[in-house]
C-alpha cells in the first residue's frame, strides 16, 4: 500500500483561516505548499529530503537547474542508462552527499522514491525506461522553488518539535507512517527506524495536549487494512469525541506487490474540530 497525501478531500477538511501551520511529517512538502496560512513550518525526520528543500530554497532557481543539467550531462544519465545511474549512486554514497545530487538520483530512480539502507546509503533501484528529469519535472521544480520560499524547514523527530509557540488559530497536520500499512515509506527505514504502536500513542498524546490548548489538528491514518483494525486510534477518537472523516482513496493499484486486490483499506482524517 502506498500512502497518498495532499488529496483534495484532505485539503477541504482544513480550516479556512490558519495563522501558523505545522506540517509535522511533511515528506516532500505537498501539503505545505498547498495550504494557505500566514506562517508555515514543515518538519520531517528524514533530513535528506529536508536538506534538498533547504538547498533549493537557498539558491536561485537558475543555479539549481544549471547544477542539475551539468550533473546529468557529466554522468550521462538517461532513462535507459542503468549502469551510469549505478555509478552515480555509488559516487553519491561515497562522497559528501550533496543534496542536489540526491535529487538527481531520485529523478532517475524507481518510482521516484527515496530509500536508504541501514548504513544511510541511498539504495533505490534504477527506474528503467520511465524515470528521468523530464520537462514536466523541470517546470514543477521551478514552481516548487517559489512555493517554498517562506517556509521554515526542520528535520526533527516529532517528539522533539517545539509546539510551545502555537495558540488559538494555529494548526498542526500529522501524516505519520501508517501502523497497519506495508508501504515503502514504512519499511523500517523512514527516518532510519520503524514506526511502532508506542510512536502512535505518543503522537496521540501530543495532539491531545494541543487540543487542550485550543490548537487545531488533523491526523491522517488508516483504521482498517487487510482485515486488521487500528483499535488504539478508534478508541482514542471515541474517548475524546474527535471527528473521524473517511477519505475515499482506492489503493488497489498502488502497490504492484499487493496480491489481494479486494482487501479493504479505510483511510481517515481525524480532526478536533467540525466546522472548517
Amino acid at each position: 500500500m502506498q500512502k497518498i497525501t495532499a488529496t483534495k478531500s484532505q485539503k477541504m477538511l482544513f480550516p479556512r483561516k490558519i495563522n501558523i501551520f505545522v506540517d509535522l511529517f511533511c515528506g516532500g512538502g505537498d501539503v505545505s505548499i498547498n495550504t494557505r496560512a500566514s506562517h508555515i513550518y514543515a518538519n520531517d525526520i528524514n533530513y535528506h529530503v529536508i536538506d534538498i528543500m533547504k538547498t533549493i530554497q537557498s539558491m536561485p532557481i537558475t543555479e539549481v537547474l544549471k547544477y542539475i543539467d551539468d550533473t546529468i550531462r557529466r554522468w550521462n544519465l538517461s532513462k535507459d542508462s542503468k549502469e551510469n545511474y549505478l555509478h552515480f549512486r555509488d559516487y553519491y554514497n561515497s562522497s559528501n552527499r550533496n543534496p542536489l545530487d540526491l535529487y538527481v538520483l531520485m529523478c532517475y530512480s524507481f518510482n521516484f522514491q527515496f530509500r536508504f539502507n541501514s548504513k544511510h546509503e541511498f539504495n533505490n533501484p534504477f527506474g528503467q525506461n520511465r524515470s528521468h528529469f523530464s520537462a514536466n519535472m523541470r517546470s514543477n521544480l521551478v514552481a516548487f522553488s517559489q512555493q517554498i520560499k517562506d517556509i521554515v524547514f526542520s528535520s526533527l523527530d516529532f517528539r522533539e518539535f517545539d509546539f510551545s509557540f502555537l495558540k488559538n488559530g494555529d494548526m498542526v497536520y500529522a501524516d505519520p507512517p501508517y501502523l497497519l500499512s506495508c508501504g515503502s515509506y514504512n519499511d523500517g527505514k523512514r527516518g532510519f527506524r520503524g514506526w511502532t504502536v508506542d510512536d502512535d500513542l505518543k503522537l496521540m498524546e501530543i495532539l491531545q495536549r494541543l487540543h487542550e490548548r485550543g490548537v487545531h489538528f488533523a491526523l491522517s491514518n488508516v483504521v482498517e487494512h487487510k482485515g486488521s483494525r487500528h483499535h488504539f486510534l478508534e478508541n482514542w477518537v471515541e474517548r475524546n469525541r474527535f471527528v473521524m472523516h473517511d477519505i475515499g482513496v482506492d489503493y488497489n493499484n498502488c502497490n504492484y506487490q499487493n496480491k489481494n486486490k479486494n482487501a479493504v483499506t479505510r483511510e481517515v482524517v481525524v480532526t478536533n474540530y467540525l466546522e472548517t
